[in-house]
């Protein structure tokens, strides 16, 4: 073969091997093509959350009362309407310990604080709770599920550094598969149980001794700021800070209060 045709055949070999290159790149485009329209609503629910199993989908619908609960809590002394306060700052904070007498101590006025913290957490998301429910029924629904739900017992928890609320709840969703959830949790990271824990303590001593030496709370708890602010009549409003969170539970107290014009005697 003459170097002519030797120079034709390679050029012909050569526009072949292109149009295998294009025919090769071609293919891999349709392939990937059809792989992400066949598996974008999955694709879309793992990178935009639009998707959320329930488990998600309550905590994140209910997780914002809890903290609002929480913190309304917090600065009004453990209730969400206090019924026997001190204006503080324009915030009404609820005596703990409170006694209209002079020279009296203070009676405790919720010796049950942690419970009485956790029956007003459950009262102040209840509704929104079952509106929650309704809402995750309806979105399975419009997604082609089979939903059955049914409505449970609902309960708050102050745990150490934590705060957790327990939906006893039954959904089952249909669409091909069968799922079944029996409870729902919900987890605030919060020490509201060791605030409202020393705060109790607190109460406690001011109704069998009188002042607090906050010193002492201090000095026991290395990471906790004790604040005791005066107020007319008698009143102190008690305000505990965690120094590394920030977070804070402030309550007020009445005790051994002398009448005008007489100074408390001093130990």
């Amino acid at each position: 073969m003459n170097k002519k045709g030797r120079c034709e055949k390679r050029e012909r070999w050569g526009n072949r091997g292109q149009v295998t290159i294009f025919i090769i790149i071609a293919i891999i485009i349709v392939a990937i093509a059809f792989l992400i329209y066949s598996f974008y609503p999955q694709i879309k629910s793992t990178i935009g959350g639009e998707e959320k199993n329930p488990q998600a989908y309550i905590q994140s619908c209910i997780e914002g009362d809890i903290k609002d609960a929480v913190q309304k809590l917090s600065t009004q002394g453990g209730s969400i309407n206090p019924t026997n306060y001190v204006n503080y700052f324009d915030v009404n904070v609820e005596y703990l310990c409170y006694t209209g007498e002079f020279y009296r101590p203070c009676i405790v006025q919720q010796p049950m604080l942690k419970q009485h913290i956790e029956a007003e957490i459950k009262s102040q998301i209840q509704d929104n709770v079952d509106a929650c429910f309704r809402s995750l029924k309806s979105s399975y629904e419009k997604r082609g599920y089979t939903v059955d739900l049914k409505g449970g017992d609902k309960r708050v928890e102050l745990l150490p550094k934590r705060v957790v609320a327990t939906f006893n709840y039954s959904m089952t969703t249909t669409k091909g598969d069968v799922q079944k959830y029996d409870s729902f949790n919900m987890v605030l990271n919060d020490n509201l149980y060791e605030l409202s824990s020393i705060a109790n303590s607190i109460t406690e001593w001011e109704s069998l001794y009188g002042d607090v030496e906050i010193t002492t709370y201090m000095t026991y708890y290395p990471d906790l700021k004790v604040e005791r602010k005066p107020l007319g009549e008698g009143s102190r409003v008690y305000i505990l800070t965690d120094r590394n969170t920030g977070n804070k539970f402030q309550f007020a107290i009445r005790s051994q209060v002398w009448p005008a014009g007489y100074a408390k005697p001093t130990e």
